[in-house]
């Protein structure tokens, strides 16, 4: 099994057909030893390190729970919705109690309740504005803008307080985002689910940041596949990782379903057909990548 650097466990298995148990015993059971799960919300941390913790509380072999409990690390961070956004000061004053609240938790022994990184964060210009939930044009004026830049900031500025990479989310947003980071001056961390050029790529890896892939690369058009296979073969082997961002971007021949981490094999497939590896080569060098990243010893 291939590590997954990201991905949203609560909101997979608000699928009624996903078994979270399940995906965590299959996950320790094919020898995972490092998922990622991602924080969105200013005040999501606790209930979601619940969740995970339920699941694997009904995971009846006790080895494989164990397993379990050892390879699931947690992020906390805003996405950049308008409601956050809006109240971006008092919402980061609700995540760094979440934070808080989970490091000094009586149940640490039974999950790796520290953070490990601030996260998922940054700038999204395809869904803000034209989002599915309600959100419109005239939501996004320019103070709107700036408090979603202001926001992204100010995570950045809380991730260099406290010493731990950031899981930055840029998505038609590529100059701001750069800009947001330029500002800050911390370059510490993974542009998530990359989705930008070549040129773009040389901009973030010249500043120290890791690219990481998703299942989405798997179904690149066939107008751009040279494009896609020019771009991952160029990342250097130390800044590369991977993902499923999980429900999201199931890759081929999965799309359209449920992602969960057990499907991250078909993009880690990919990647390495591409870059020339074996998968086994290059799951090994994703794992040295993450260790140095978190400082894990995984």
């Amino acid at each position: 099994m291939f590590s997954d650097t990201h991905f949203h466990f609560q909101h997979f298995t608000e699928n009624p057909e996903i078994d979270g148990a399940a995906v965590l015993s299959a996950m320790a059971e094919r020898g995972c030893v490092f998922g990622l799960d991602i924080g969105t919300h200013s005040d999501d941390l606790l209930s979601r390190e619940a969740c995970v913790d339920n699941a694997i509380a009904q995971i009846k072999n006790t080895f494989l729970a164990d397993k379990a409990r050892a390879f699931t690390y947690f992020s906390a961070g805003i996405w950049p919705a308008p409601e956050e956004i809006q109240t971006r000061i008092k919402s980061l004053e609700i995540l760094q109690n979440q934070i808080a609240q989970a490091e000094t938790s009586t149940d640490s022994d039974t999950l790796h309740r520290k953070i490990i990184a601030i996260g998922e964060c940054g700038l999204d210009h395809h869904w803000n504005p034209a989002g599915v939930d309600g959100r419109c044009e005239s939501d996004f004026d320019q103070k709107m803008l700036d408090g979603e830049k202001e926001l992204f900031e100010m995570q950045l500025d809380l991730a260099r307080k406290m010493n731990l990479p950031v899981i930055v989310h840029s998505r038609d947003a590529f100059e701001d985002t750069y800009n947001c980071i330029k500002n800050v001056g911390y370059n510490n961390g993974i542009i998530h689910c990359y989705s930008y050029g070549l040129e773009e790529a040389k901009k973030f890896l010249d500043l120290g940041w890791y690219i990481s892939f998703s299942g989405s690369v798997t179904y690149t058009k066939k107008s751009k596949i040279e494009q896609m296979k020019e771009l991952i073969s160029y990342i250097p082997d130390d800044r590369l990782l991977c993902e499923t961002d999980s429900p999201y971007l199931a890759p081929v021949p999965f799309r359209g379903q449920t992602n969960t981490p057990l499907l991250i094999e078909n993009t880690y497939n990919f990647i390495a057909e591409i870059r020339s590896r074996t998968v086994q080569e290059l799951s090994s060098l994703v794992d040295c990548n993450i260790r140095k990243l978190f400082n894990l010893a995984v």
